[in-house]
């Protein structure tokens, strides 16, 4: 309950009026979006995550009306203080959980396989950097080539499966966000395969690399896990309803969503 009225104090704070997302069973409201993937509209409401098809991208989502209009500069440099202090902190409270799945991952592997997994991500205006994640899948994962993660992945492990449903293999990039190249929310980095693809498939997609990506974000909690380009356009307004609405309150907000999903296990990825 007292978790409850913090989110909805801080969707007052944000909004003074109630969050409106769309529903979880996003196939009932697939008219909402365009099927060539073609973002031409966005909303323009006082909510998050609902589509109102009233208003051109052009209009709304170049660089300056994107970020810099709703984000003034010492509004970012909060945003990075506290993403350190946060880091910081959850680094502290997680290192005994962050040291007993180094041990299970490295056990299971009887020392064998390397406990973390670095990956090439896009980030921020499009640079290229190193992930780092705990392992989740097995050494030969790739061996055919790059492929999105699936619901019900084969090559993820045992342990892998457990720590994936509840987003512990991220904790890693905690130190990604220490290092600049991430933030603690913020569109979800892609592999450079699949950016590639994406922008090609999506119009406006580069836009969610006018900020940094997040370890969660607006799109990880309100959308179910996605291994489509329809879901990747979909997430998109997400993504980019929350880079025109960023703020630290929103990002608490998130943060605060994100605690069901890690301890049940439970929601959006």
């Amino acid at each position: 309950m007292q978790l409850a009225r913090a989110v909805n104090e801080i969707n007052n704070r944000i909004f003074g009026t109630r969050i409106v997302a769309m529903s979880r069973d996003y196939q009932s409201t697939s008219s909402d979006f365009n099927t060539d993937y073609q973002l031409d509209q966005i909303d323009t409401t006082d909510s998050l995550g609902v589509i109102h098809p009233v208003a051109s991208i052009r209009d709304y989502l170049d660089f300056n009306k994107l970020v810099l209009g709703k984000t003034a500069a010492h509004r970012i440099f909060g945003k990075r203080q506290f993403d350190i202090i946060m880091s910081l902190l959850i680094l502290v409270l997680a290192s005994p959980v962050m040291l007993t799945i180094m041990a299970l991952i490295w056990l299971s592997t009887y020392g064998r396989d390397p406990v973390f997994y670095r990956q090439l991500r896009v980030g921020y205006k499009g640079r290229e950097f190193y992930v780092l994640k705990f392992r989740s899948m097995r050494v030969d994962a790739e061996k055919s080539g790059p492929q999105m993660a699936s619901v019900n992945d084969s090559r993820v492990t045992c342990i892998g499966r457990v720590i994936r449903s509840t987003r512990i293999d991220e904790l890693p990039q905690l130190l990604n966000v220490l290092k600049g190249e991430m933030s603690l929310v913020g569109p979800r980095p892609e592999r450079p395969e699949f950016v590639s693809g994406f922008q090609k498939q999506i119009n406006g997609y580069a836009l969610r690399h006018q900020v940094k990506p997040g370890i969660t974000g607006w799109a990880q909690v309100r959308y179910p896990y996605g291994e489509t380009v329809e879901d990747a356009a979909n997430k998109l307004y997400y993504d980019l309803t929350y880079i025109r609405r960023s703020s630290l309150w929103l990002d608490i907000l998130i943060l605060m969503q994100t605690i069901p999903v890690v301890l049940t296990g439970h929601g959006a990825r």
